[in-house]
């Protein structure tokens, strides 16, 4: 009895499930007709349908009291089209829900088991399916910040990377699974890479992309990132991102009229591929190739459909119907290489365009181009001769080059142990330099063949053929015909590759090279010229009427602001003139002639009465100067005092002050005994104290001392603080303490004093000061800190 109820309850669970979404399919409007297009309707009319609708309808624009039920209903319709999967289940069977199209898919009917627990219905699971959301599928494809860096980012110059941000415990990346299954199975063939971030590990890289919300999808191109924000998830929707946010224009549209020019345009280093596809818009497929290969090989586009490509359908007899690949080099009569089927791999093209990328006779034109026609080889059975031709950027180079291209089409060696290429001596004149350090001049390079080895990357052993020289001469004309010397050259030629591929032959040379100078590089200039240029030609191509209005609008406020911005500039400029210009004139009348201020420095004497204004009510910041001399040294002493501080005259934080010994021994023997760690009686010989000058601070109760004698004077604040600690207990120099103003002894002598003067002149007691008193204002020299202010006690 126990096991039967829960069985029951299952029974009608399901049974009421069944007639629910009944319910909701017979109550389901037809999409067609809600988006107002016919069932045979292309993606793009729904899309244009979508819109228009879209706009009409969405509640924020429309008053209509069924705006937003309307606006739910075209989005749910728009969803169901566009995806091409859906579409054909609603058209079979007209099934208009997700999940039973997957249901559909699986009849072993495995997703009934989700009632086996009735509580789950009340919980929320039946939103979604655990049994086809398998978000194990992230945990395969999970990469690290590191390998972004290492891996993601160099491929994506040849390759889209697509990742998807998601996270352990969100249910919607949980949903998103199967679609984004689907995207790998229907995008990873043409060559597109996928994998997966854990948002919650990789948190930096998450802000440096820009991830906004959870699960999102990042595609990156050519080393920039691009954020899918389509709500939908779908193959198509990712396909239609992948081919707007490609390099515009990457396959150029090529007509009967523009064929010639087009195949003719090899001169920049590129081999020639034609697309011809019986469709107005290129295959995606196509695209990432063309992006794949856009470096060494220049695309072309022939829609086949089209009533201004029949000629090049009867000069290339191709299939109407089937998708074709042409290759061609220097020689634009006919094809190296095609291909035709209904639909070409990617695997079968990449490997057709990568074995033909390279012309009969490239240039050496940047690293990359030499990497690809010579490429290293250590070791020497299998070593790899590349035959170069040394010339100059001119059509009177012609006939050479066109004689090596002929040696080269009808060599007999392999392209893997042989290529052909040339060189342009004055935009490579470094790598050349390298070569001809043992050929005499580099004038003499010009029109020779060099024969190159390259063990690795920097070292190259290398031969020239002296013998052979490809320039026809009046005097070679006129003894011999063209077919007589170029078989003559070609002779000589082959019979050294013959001789240099023997195992036991070495090269002559050997040379250290660098990287060729990459000749297609362009300046920030004319990069920017070209982007702005793609900018105008896409705008013009893709923005409608619609969208002509908010740019004006953006453009226009903008040039407000900016305006505005410069004319309250202008008039604040004319203002503040004016100001001057009256405060000039006032100055003029009120003196006669206008008058500078120059401000002076005041020195006060410390005494009692103005002790607490110069110490201890200063404000937070400010600092007193005060120097100490007696009545002998008060002229000389106060004289240089004033020249050292006169440059810190303007800065209000700063007093200036002197004071005679003799009225404040007192004071001073108590300050210093109150700086000092431990307590004893000071004797002080006021001599000694003469040219001191101490740096108060009122409100932080610690001050700075200068002497000439003092160790911080002549060797810094470094070794400062060890020095004065052992000063008393170790006394060597008979004014070693006289900074401080304590007798020292007389009996022993400092061996680290020897080279200072042991008798100091009065005029050269403050020489140190300026020096000081930088330190001082740079925090650098020391501070003794004591508990209170001494009373000043004048005798």
């Amino acid at each position: 009895m126990h096991g039967w109820m829960p069985r029951m309850m299952v029974h009608w669970l399901c049974l009421a499930v069944f007639v629910t979404v009944l319910l909701v399919q017979c109550d389901s409007k037809d999409p067609y007709s809600t988006l107002g297009v016919e069932r045979k309707a292309t993606l793009p009319e729904i899309r244009r349908a979508y819109k228009q609708l879209a706009k009409e309808w969405h509640p924020d624009k429309s008053k209509h009291p069924e705006a937003e039920q309307r606006f739910v209903e075209i989005k749910q319709a728009y969803e169901l089209l566009s995806d091409s999967e859906r579409r054909k289940a609603y058209d079979q069977y007209g099934i208009t829900n997700e999940d039973a199209i997957v249901n559909r898919e699986r009849p072993d009917y495995t997703t009934y088991s989700r009632f086996q627990d009735p509580f789950e219905h009340f919980y929320g699971a039946h939103n979604f399916n655990f049994h086809d959301q398998d978000i194990s599928l992230y945990h395969r494809l999970s990469i690290t910040a590191k390998y972004y860096e290492t891996n993601i980012l160099p491929k994506s110059r040849q390759t889209p990377q697509i990742l998807m941000f998601y996270a352990d415990w969100c249910f919607d990346c949980m949903k998103a699974a199967n679609s984004f299954k689907k995207m790998i199975d229907t995008l990873e063939p043409y060559g597109v890479t996928f994998a997966t971030i854990n948002a919650g590990h990789e948190e930096q890289l998450v802000r440096r992309t820009g991830v906004h919300s959870l699960p999102c999808i990042v595609m990156v191109l050519d080393g920039h990132n691009y954020i899918y924000r389509e709500s939908v998830f779908n193959a198509q929707h990712l396909v239609d991102f992948i081919r707007q946010k490609m390099p515009y224009k990457l396959l150029t549209p090529v007509t009967d009229d523009t064929l010639d020019a087009f195949l003719a345009g090899w001169t920049d280093n590129r081999a020639r591929a034609l697309i011809l596809e019986p469709r107005v818009q290129p295959r995606l497929r196509y695209l990432i190739t063309a992006f794949h290969f856009r470096e060494r090989v220049a695309f072309g586009f022939v829609a086949l459909n089209g009533r201004s490509t029949r000629h090049i359908q009867e000069r290339f007899k191709n299939h109407p119907s089937l998708d074709t690949l042409l290759l061609f080099n220097e020689f634009p009569a006919r094809p190296v290489a095609s291909i035709s089927m209904s639909d070409i791999p990617t695997l079968t093209l990449n490997n057709v365009i990568g074995v033909n990328k390279f012309l009969v006779l490239p240039r050496l034109s940047s690293q990359p181009v030499l990497d690809g026609v010579c490429p290293v080889e250590w070791n020497r059975p299998r070593k790899r001769l590349c035959v170069v031709l040394v010339t100059e950027n001119t059509s009177l180079h012609d006939g050479a080059r066109q004689m090596l291209r002929r040696i080269a089409l009808e060599s007999s060696f392999s392209r893997e142990r042989v290529r052909f290429a040339y060189i342009y001596r004055e935009k490579q004149d470094e790598f050349i330099g390298a070569l001809s350090q043992n050929n005499q001049l580099l004038q003499d390079a010009l029109l020779k063949l060099v024969i190159l080895w390259r063990r690795d990357t920097k070292h190259i052993r290398y031969e020239w053929l002296h013998e052979v020289v490809l320039q026809v001469d009046r005097a070679s004309a006129e003894n011999e015909t063209h077919d007589q010397f170029f078989n003559s050259t070609k002779h000589k030629v082959d019979s050294a590759i013959q001789r240099l591929l023997r195992t036991s032959e070495a090269l002559s040379y050997e040379a250290e090279v660098k990287d060729l100078l990459d000749e297609h590089a362009q300046c920030l200039a004319i990069r920017m010229l070209n982007r702005l240029l793609l900018a105008i030609e896409f705008m013009t191509d893709n923005v409608g009427q619609e969208h002509i209005l908010p740019a004006l609008s953006v453009i226009g406020t903008i040039a407000f602001i900016f305006i505005i911005g410069y004319l309250m500039s202008y008039l604040l400029r004319l203002e503040e003139e004016d100001i001057q210009q009256k405060q000039g004139k006032n100055m003029e009348n009120m003196n006669g002639k206008a008058s500078s201020y120059v401000p002076e420095l005041r020195l006060h004497e410390l005494r009692a009465e103005k002790y607490n204004g110069l110490v201890r009510l200063l404000k937070p910041g400010c600092r007193t100067i005060v120097l100490l001399t007696d009545m002998q040294s008060r002229p000389k002493l106060i004289s240089a005092f004033h020249k050292s501080v006169w440059p810190y005259r303007k800065n209000k934080t700063l007093m200036f002050a002197h004071m005679l010994i003799e009225k404040g021994i007192g004071w001073y023997a108590e300050l210093l005994r109150l700086s000092l760690s431990e307590s004893r009686e000071m004797k002080i010989n006021p001599r000694n104290c003469i040219g001191t000058v101490i740096a108060l601070n009122g409100h932080r109760k610690y001050f700075c001392m200068y002497h000439a004698k003092h160790p911080e004077s002549n060797r810094g604040a470094k070794r400062m603080i060890k020095m004065t600690r052992h000063l008393t207990s170790m006394p060597s120099d008979p004014e070693a303490g006289a900074f401080l103003g304590m007798e020292s002894s007389d009996s022993e002598a400092s061996m680290s004093d020897v080279s200072e003067p042991k008798i100091l002149l009065e005029e050269n007691l403050l020489d140190g000061l300026p020096n000081w008193l930088d330190r001082l204002f740079e925090g650098t020299t020391h501070r003794y800190y004591i508990n209170y202010w001494p009373d000043f006690t004048s005798k």
